[in-house]
């Protein structure tokens, strides 16, 4: 941020709720069908077609609502949002307006300040407000003809699909709480089965409303970027958007309230349109849908349900496991990796070594393989016996990568494996002096070079000794008989 200046971001995030059939009729939300095959009279808004709310659509909104703290409203309103896309059958969207589905909530999550090439510096708690969040259908899609750019091709597909908007207060100050903001959201509404999170499909995206002022002077006008599908774009183009308007105030010009959209391979963003404000939109209540109205005992039973929450557990996780905030984004990005982590702990009883494999390996491999650890042969009953076999010397560090290999290949748990493989870790002190006497005897001139004085040899030796032993040698009575013999 170019100092004078101060930024002020509000953000609204459309997540499309995970259910099989649109909001209000019964055509399938399957991504990847024919264009315009999932479509009916009710999501073409044909004449004498009635909408039906998807009591499966409600159930998610609630579980999302409650995940991120807001208050749940007995009683709210759809209405009519006029305006005019070629991808919007009716001419109106069914939202919400004046009486949402749920309003005023605080999370309180970790972000982070980062350095110029984005790696965090300094992790704190922070509180951003949410305004509300709202029950809504959605458009279809414009698909431009590339071949002959006079074309644009209409996907009525999407038309109808459930969404949840979830407009925030406008308490950003930085690109990056920003982007924390929305990666939290996203996390957890893919933990409570809410929405899967896929920004590259636009299941869930952002509309960026930015302003700039100087510190303590009232708010800027603002611009909104629309439908920014990745949280890295998110970032760069709040950032863009900072520069642009400072360098438009510092050259004597005036920010007019528009709609951008960004483009990600030229890194900026462009005026789509002016901004409308509310009522431009002429709402008014829905007339073919009665009021929403959910009883105490439904939103009750809809909080009992949830389970703990991811951001809660990565504050639990650098609290009780010692991790830094950083691996412990890591280790909740989705359920299944927190919940494989924990068994792993419970079985092996140490939580350092749980994540130093866990962190390693184990999500190099995922990386590697691009799957889940749900599809996964390594059992994590079977991770964590492992570090409890290294625990307790049966085997070494060195071996252990050996049997980790093993089971992630062709699964089986770690006694077995290192039985038939014929891999305990030698004990034995009088079968380790045995090899190292034979290393001293076969290297007199590196020997001699160590008692000269090159102490850093002492490495050579314990290094030959282990691989003289296929890497079965206790490490430490290695060590410890190398120095007794060189003196």
């Amino acid at each position: 941020m170019k100092e004078g200046w101060e930024a002020v971001i509000g953000l609204e995030v459309h997540a499309q709720l995970s259910t099989e059939s649109k909001i209000f009729c019964a055509c399938s939300t399957q991504v990847g069908e024919e264009p315009n095959s999932n479509t009916c009279p009710v999501c073409l808004g044909l004449p004498g077609a009635l909408p039906v709310l998807n009591r499966q659509a409600l159930e998610c909104a609630g579980k999302a609502a409650l995940a991120i703290g807001l208050r749940i409203n007995t009683e709210s309103i759809f209405a009519r949002k006029n305006y005019f896309y070629p991808d919007l059958p009716k001419g109106y969207q069914i939202s919400q307006y004046d009486k949402p589905f749920s309003e005023h909530g605080t999370v309180e999550i970790l972000s982070a300040e980062r350095d110029e090439g984005g790696r965090p510096i300094e992790w704190k708690l922070k509180r951003f407000g949410i305004t509300r969040a709202h029950i809504e259908e959605d458009a279809g899609k414009s698909v431009h003809d590339i071949g002959d750019p006079g074309k644009s091709h209409v996907n009525l597909n999407r038309a109808g699909t459930p969404l949840l908007e979830i407009v925030s207060e406008p308490d950003f100050r930085t690109s990056w709480e920003a982007y924390d903001y929305v990666a939290y959201l996203r996390r957890t509404l893919q933990d409570i089965g809410a929405c899967d999170g896929n920004m590259e499909e636009g299941n869930l995206r952002c509309d960026a409303n930015v302003s700039v002022r100087r510190p303590g002077e009232p708010f800027g006008t603002r611009t909104e970027t629309k439908n920014i599908n990745s949280l890295r774009f998110i970032q760069k183009a709040i950032d863009y958007e900072i520069a642009r308007q400072i360098h438009v105030l510092e050259s004597g010009g005036k920010i007019e309230q528009e709609t951008r959209l960004w483009n990600e391979k030229e890194n900026r963003t462009y005026t789509m349109r002016s901004k409308e404000d509310a009522h431009d939109y002429r709402y008014f209540p829905e007339p073919d849908l009665p009021p929403l109205e959910v009883s105490a005992a439904w939103i009750e039973g809809l909080q009992n349900s949830l389970p703990e929450l991811p951001e809660t557990r990565r504050q639990r996780f650098v609290k009780e496991y010692e991790l830094s905030p950083e691996d412990a984004l890591t280790l909740t990005a989705s359920r299944a990796i927190a919940d494989f982590y924990e068994t792993v702990i419970e079985t092996s009883g140490n939580h350092k070594a749980a994540a130093n494999w866990m962190l390693s390996e184990v999500l190099r491999e995922l990386k590697n393989a691009d799957d889940d650890i749900n599809a996964s042969k390594l059992a994590a009953e079977n991770l964590g016996a492992m570090i409890r076999l290294i625990d307790n010397n049966t085997i070494s560090g060195k071996i252990a990568k050996d049997v980790f290999a093993e089971m992630w290949a062709n699964g089986g748990d770690p006694d077995t494996i290192i039985n038939e493989k014929g891999w305990v870790q030698i004990t034995d002190l009088a079968a380790i002096e045995k090899i190292v006497d034979e290393v001293i005897a076969n290297n007199p001139k590196q020997v001699e070079s160590y008692k000269a004085g090159r102490v850093q040899l002492m490495g050579f030796f314990v290094g030959q000794t282990l691989k003289a032993s296929g890497g079965k040698a206790n490490p430490q009575a290695v060590n410890d008989i190398v120095k007794t013999k060189l003196g």
